[in-house]
């Protein structure tokens, strides 16, 4: 795509128009359902309305929203009007919002009526932000009284493919998030190369994903890949228990489910869900958001007779470049580059590794971001060229599949030999008293280096001794993946620390442990 006139709300939403869609339903929540006729209409005013409320042609306006049916009217909106609209994750604290507030200098902020008072708090002495919008019922100004005031949708605003449409925060396991700005040609590239070509998004799909819109995969799942075909998204505003992730698939029936593994995990170790069934439609379950360890993918498609295709993507790329396939997923890989994307493993000295070999995985493609905001110094170190470091070390097979291993800044050696936490982690997992497990490098009295683990046990398991655990546990890792992998030390904890996109923070637990 050249950087020619091009805006992707209406190449999006007038898609669906012309396409005789008006009247079919889009967005699904549990307080209402929304027409793409009812959302070109919505959408069309939400420039006017920014206007009003004194934010300019190419300002920026913070999304702090749960999944209803106003996210994809005010993201489409602010891009159609040449807005930038800046996601932002919906469980974080005051002082992290004031942060990223600051950060983006967002001229206004919509926020869900349950965040308001930590939104509220946090917008105090941002000197940028003009006013705080209610979403729901609550104070006003209410975005509902906005746009009922506005007595007609404007023309869009003349963009171009190359400007930029709107930003993601980086989830931010090793520090502050980056805001990634990402272009108008992003939503369209990632809707027919990970949606049409590489999933199938058909117009008759009905779609789920627990993962949440404010971050990368949750917003190409439930809404740049349907939107792009004109099928209808699911929408769950609260957190997704496995009791109320079954209620929702049993519910609304949907055809493509999509989750992070601690999801998955959770959903199969629940022991009220031990009996129930998935929707007898649902043609495919998809994960990312971090690997999926090859036992919770075995384990669910022993269970349910679906399999779960594993992808890996990034904020910086938007979605998923790395994935199974479809009807052929092999557990413990991630699987082959995704149509339009270009993947090559390099060593220290950006020299390409041979099949085998671990290296760094840097990736091409037309859904990269363009850079970080007001992050020079981090941009040059990721954007090299058309490549994107991913940060994310792999071994690539000789028929192309590829094998994660881990992060770059979680790999550490022992007895001179590499040591993925991952693997240790996926041998750990496959231990049927285990739910979850974390690996970091700790030293020994000697000051060598050996994996230590922190281990989260299923609930059935919790009472045995830790002693005896131990020992079984040491020897299962040393059956599954190597005698020099074996955690020397194991903790027993009740959770792990997490970001809100499900990733296991482990330079928080070396922190905790320094």
């Amino acid at each position: 795509m050249t950087s020619s006139c091009y805006n992707a709300a209406v190449d999006f939403l007038e898609r669906n128009i012309s396409q005789g869609r008006r009247d079919k339903i889009a967005f699904i929540d549990p307080e209402r359902s929304i027409t793409y006729g009812q959302l070109a209409d919505a959408v069309s005013r939400v420039g006017p309305m920014l206007a009003r409320l004194g934010v300019e042609r190419e300002n920026r306006i913070a999304l702090v929203l749960n999944d209803t049916t106003e996210f994809p009217i005010l993201y489409w909106g602010a891009i159609r009007a040449g807005i930038v609209p800046v996601l932002l994750n919906t469980r974080l604290t005051a002082e992290q919002y004031h942060y990223l507030f600051e950060d983006s200098r967002a001229k206004a902020v919509f926020a869900s009526s349950s965040l308001l008072p930590a939104i509220r708090e946090a917008a105090a002495g941002v000197p940028t932000l003009k006013t705080v919008v209610t979403v729901g019922s609550g104070p006003s100004p209410r975005l509902a009284d906005l746009l009922n005031g506005e007595p007609a949708g404007a023309e869009p605003a003349t963009t171009c493919a190359d400007e930029v449409a709107f930003w993601l925060y980086s989830s931010g396991t090793t520090g502050h998030p980056k805001g990634t700005m990402h272009i108008h040609s992003t939503p369209m590239f990632v809707a027919q190369n990970a949606g049409v070509q590489w999933l199938g998004y058909r117009e008759d799909d009905v779609i789920f994903s627990a993962a949440k819109m404010f971050f990368a995969y949750g917003l190409s799942n439930a809404m740049l890949c349907p939107t792009a075909v004109g099928a209808t998204t699911v929408l769950y505003p609260e957190r997704p228990t496995p009791k109320a992730v079954f209620e929702m698939l049993n519910t609304h029936q949907p055809t493509i489910f999509f989750a992070v593994p601690t999801l998955y995990a959770a959903m199969l170790a629940d022991a009220d869900c031990a009996r129930l069934s998935m929707p007898k439609r649902l043609r495919l379950c998809v994960s990312a958001g971090e690997p999926l360890p090859g036992p919770t993918g075995q384990a669910w498609k022993e269970r349910f007779g679906v399999d779960i295709v594993n992808g890996v993507g990034a904020t910086e790329l938007c979605h998923i470049f790395i994935a199974n396939r479809p009807g052929a997923v092999e557990y413990g890989t991630s699987g082959v580059a995704v149509d339009g994307y270009r993947l090559k493993l390099v060593d220290e000295c950006e020299g390409e590794v041979a099949d085998g070999e671990i290296g760094e995985l840097w990736v091409s493609g037309g859904s990269g971001a363009i850079g970080y905001w007001n992050q020079r110094a981090k941009s040059q170190r990721t954007f090299v060229g058309e490549w994107i470091r991913t940060g994310d070390k792999y071994m690539k097979r000789p028929d192309g599949t590829y094998v994660y291993c881990g992060r770059s800044d979680d790999m550490f050696k022992v007895s001179g030999i590499w040591v993925s936490p991952f693997e240790v982690e996926a041998a750990l997992v496959a231990h049927p008293k285990v739910l979850e497990a974390a690996v970091i490098p700790a030293a020994d009295r000697t000051g060598l280096i050996k994996p230590k683990a922190f281990v989260v046990l299923k609930d059935a398991f919790r009472q045995e001794a830790e002693d005896c655990l131990y020992e079984e546990l040491k020897r299962h890792v040393k059956e599954a993946v190597g005698p020099w992998k074996y955690p020397r030390w194991v903790e027993f904890v009740e959770s792990l620390p997490k970001t809100a996109t499900g990733k296991i923070r482990r330079v928080e637990l070396r922190e905790q442990r320094s």
